[in-house]
């Protein structure tokens, strides 16, 4: 059998059985084989935007190492593409794979803004931040032309209620007028994802990411902005970004970053299948020493699900990682500053006649 050609823009190289499906599918030998001496495509793999219309849009997060408890995410699946991304397992849940349909079948939540509004005038309700893309990313390049995020945002600061934001796209940029705005009320934390300093990793770990020049200007551009700025280093693969945290966080600092955070990788459901072909086509050579140190870090296997655990690993390769992120903390993070938004605005804004006072 000839081999198939790595799929250019795509982080998983094959669609995935959806474990909950009795049937399943399989592109055969001869098929391929076919395709690659006639020349044509074995599939066009292009995005594919479905509507949904969810009831509710806030998550309450029950994990205990997570850092946040409730999400809101306008879109399930993400086109980035990230090779090694969680949330593919959920992808399941709508009915989908966790491999290619993860990143061409984008679900879109184009309601989100009012069932936010409505959440947040309701009386029972309590501010606590709330954080856009718990499980995929809010500023995913649909959002250019849809503006589901922006328009939360705008509910957000209309009902002066905190909100967090985690991304690794630059078009976060474009509604730096709502950031600034939230920030002047302390209402506002973004979680800036950049996991390395060399563009060829980037490509290839997150195909349709923005590049790692324009993720550390949106950083300097946030800070200079008055706009709080983490970066989360997630997730530290061995043998492909390990070697960077010094450095990164050099640089990170530089650009004003007020803090630092990392997790380890974790090949979890699907996901360990997903990467391992992701291996083959874009790192053979060095497929089982780096599956072989991931699995260092999690007591002989590709995933650990124990909360307290799970994120940060076990054993000699993780105790590795963590003290380089301590020594990277003490050199270039000397006093962390940690973010605490504020809950107390909300109240006097969730009613439209106590505004008048």
């Amino acid at each position: 059998m000839k081999t198939q050609k790595h799929i250019k823009g795509r982080g998983a190289q094959e669609k995935v059985h959806n474990r909950f499906f009795e049937l399943h599918h399989e592109t055969r030998d001869d098929f391929l084989n076919y395709c690659l001496d006639q020349g044509e495509s074995i599939g066009k793999h292009q995005t594919t935007y479905i509507e949904t219309f969810p009831k509710t849009i806030i998550n309450r997060v029950t994990s205990p190492d997570v850092g946040m408890l409730y999400s809101l995410n306008p879109y399930q699946g993400c086109e980035h593409g990230c090779v090694y991304c969680y949330a593919r397992n959920s992808h399941e849940y709508w009915g989908y794979g966790a491999g290619l349909d993860f990143e061409t079948k984008i679900l879109v939540k184009k309601n989100a803004p009012e069932l936010l509004e409505k959440k947040l005038q309701n009386k029972k309700w309590k501010a606590y931040p709330i954080s856009l893309s718990g499980n995929t990313d809010c500023y995913q390049p649909i959002e250019k032309k849809l503006e589901i995020t922006r328009k939360l945002l705008e509910i957000f600061l209309k009902y002066r209620h905190p909100v967090g934001i985690i991304t690794k796209n630059s078009l976060i940029l474009r509604d730096l007028d709502l950031l600034s705005e939230l920030s002047r009320h302390n209402l506002v934390a973004v979680y800036l994802s950049i996991n390395t300093l060399r563009e060829d990793t980037r490509r290839i770990l997150e195909p349709r990411t923005a590049s790692i020049k324009k993720r550390l200007e949106t950083l300097e551009k946030l800070n200079t902005s008055g706009i709080p700025t983490n970066v989360m280093m997630a997730p530290i693969i061995p043998s492909i970004n390990s070697h960077e945290i010094l450095p990164l966080a050099k640089e990170i600092s530089t650009r004003g970053a007020k803090s630092v955070g990392y997790t380890i990788v974790r090949l979890n459901g699907a996901i360990g299948k997903i990467f391992t072909k992701w291996l083959e086509n874009t790192l053979p050579d060095r497929k089982d020493k780096i599956l072989h140190q991931i699995m260092q870090c999690h007591e002989g296997n590709l995933n650990d699900s124990a909360f307290g655990r799970r994120m940060r690993g076990s054993g000699n390769m993780a105790n590795q990682i963590h003290q380089l992120f301590t020594i990277a903390r003490q050199k270039y993070f000397p006093q962390e500053q940690k973010i605490h938004l504020n809950c107390d605005l909300h109240q006097f804004y969730k009613d439209e006649q106590l505004r008048l006072f």
